[in-house]
């Protein structure tokens, strides 16, 4: 997957008028922003266990903080999808004391994210989140967040790389 370094986030972002999205996991929904607006808003699924924060690699939680998008699959095994950035240096500070990652795995993803860059993906934290196509007929990924592909497809065209993605309980 293609890294993309803050500046050119910064670029994309702006061309797109300040894209972001929010993850409701509560309410099982994801709004896609423009300038700080609800643009549209998709039902979701989340990870097969639903509810609390993402701790490491195999729960099956979806994580929960702040993030961006690392970059686009468009030939994604489902449909389409768009990279976030997980884990983040709260996940890394958590792991790191609780004795999960050890400090040069900490320090990489800290310094991942103060690059703009993708973190490590292949952490005890685990990695590899996307919101991507497949379906939201019931809470089935891995982690990851899924739509309808229809859905995806217009999330898809909407969002540029280093769009910020923050993800609520």
């Amino acid at each position: 997957m293609k890294r993309v370094n803050q500046t050119e986030q910064n670029k994309d972002t702006r061309a797109a008028g300040e894209v972001s999205i929010v993850v409701r996991k509560r309410e099982r929904t994801l709004e896609l922003l423009r300038n700080g607006l609800v643009e549209s808003e998709f039902k979701i699924a989340l990870g097969r266990v639903p509810v609390g924060d993402k701790e490491i690699e195999g729960d099956g939680k979806t994580p929960e903080g702040n993030f961006f998008i690392q970059g686009k699959n468009p030939k994604s095994k489902y449909h389409l999808g768009l990279g976030v950035s997980y884990p983040n240096i709260e996940d890394a500070e958590r792991g790191l004391l609780s004795g999960v990652i050890d400090e040069d795995e900490r320090d990489s993803i800290v310094a991942a994210m103060a690059a703009g860059e993708m973190p490590p993906q292949k952490t005890k934290l685990g990695g590899e989140i996307y919101i991507h196509g497949g379906g939201t007929d019931a809470d089935w990924t891995q982690g990851c967040i899924a739509l309808d592909n229809e859905d995806m497809t217009t999330l898809f065209e909407n969002v540029p790389t280093g769009a910020s993605v923050t993800i609520l309980p």
